[in-house]
């Protein structure tokens, strides 16, 4: 993820999805975890109820991975992707979501929430501390901590530097990400984490697109959230691959949001759709002329220095 790190496109998401096939899934679209809850856009686990990606027109966003530690895996535990859309209607304070949130008997995940209403992004796991306040950068997280050194980790942060500092169009941009995200490959000599599945495990599950010998499990879907300044407006593109058991593409979709994210002073949101389709090909939007724009997320207040003493 990259947070106003180029005046063009001030944020862009890459994520994959890994899950066991079995798992039943709805594709990116609108839907309410509650009646009473905000519209989410985004996939939905059709199985536990929640999502790993979504974002409100409001201008919330969240994503969601698990912490890899089977020596400290619950069966019981509740579904992990309950968080995403708990943030996403939250109203109270990061502090009290986190609270509530963090006692919920969760098996490890990572969290990265913003609220662009008020400027804000932060990094979160329950297997650390109080959660982090993101400031402007490119930050990449798998199965265990922000910015842990995994070798896919690494290469995509890299590839998505690259991307983002060399395409001028939606879809050039969005067209190098996806390539990214669908690399299978992982060095002979890289350095593989340690996380109690065994050698061969951790080999299986290294590269950015997985796929398991058996095909049960891996990579089920690819979906970028790239944000685009258009004159004085954002607009922000949220495309979707899904794939079948045999890593072929099944299908793509995409969403695209006018005024959003929405500026941090300009008081509530004012996003809407403009378009949703269904894709048999690459996205294809036009890119305009680069323009400055203004940082999504609010600097953090100055301390004022003590008095001097006389």
């Amino acid at each position: 993820m990259a947070i106003d790190e180029n005046r063009r496109f001030p944020l862009v998401v890459a994520a994959n999805r890994d899950e066991f096939f079995s798992r039943p899934a709805a594709r990116l679209g609108w839907w309410s975890a509650d009646p009473d809850g905000p519209a989410i856009l985004g996939g939905r686990d059709l199985d536990g109820g929640g999502t790993w990606l979504g974002l409100t027109a409001e201008g919330r966003l969240a994503l969601l991975t698990n912490v890899r530690d089977p020596k400290r895996h619950d069966p019981q535990a509740p579904s992990r992707g309950r968080i995403v859309p708990d943030w996403l209607a939250a109203r109270q304070s990061v502090d009290q979501f986190w609270m509530r949130t963090a006692l919920s008997g969760y098996n490890g995940f990572n969290l990265i929430a913003a609220d662009f209403v008020a400027g804000e992004c932060f990094w979160a796991s329950n297997t650390g501390a109080h959660p982090q306040r993101l400031e402007r950068g490119l930050f990449g997280v798998s199965n265990a901590g922000l910015d842990t050194p995994w070798p896919k980790v690494v290469a995509l942060k890299a590839r998505m530097r690259e991307a983002i500092d060399g395409f001028e169009t939606v879809d050039a941009l969005a067209g190098a990400l996806f390539a990214a995200l669908a690399d299978r490959s992982v060095a002979p000599d890289a350095a593989l984490p340690d996380t109690g599945i065994g050698l061969a495990r951790e080999r299986e599950l290294a590269p950015a697109f997985i796929r398991s010998a058996d095909a049960r499990y891996g990579t089920r879907c690819s979906t970028l959230v790239i944000t685009e300044r258009a004159g004085r407006q954002n607009l922000t593109h949220v495309l979707e691959r899904s794939f079948s058991p045999n890593g072929g593409v099944a299908l793509m979709r995409r969403a695209t949001l006018t005024h959003w994210p929405p500026k941090y002073h300009s008081g509530p949101a004012q996003a809407g759709v403009v378009s949703e389709s269904e894709l048999d090909a690459d996205p294809g939007a036009a890119g305009t002329k680069r323009t400055r724009v203004r940082s999504l997320l609010k600097p953090e207040p100055r301390r004022r220095r003590a008095p001097a003493s006389a």
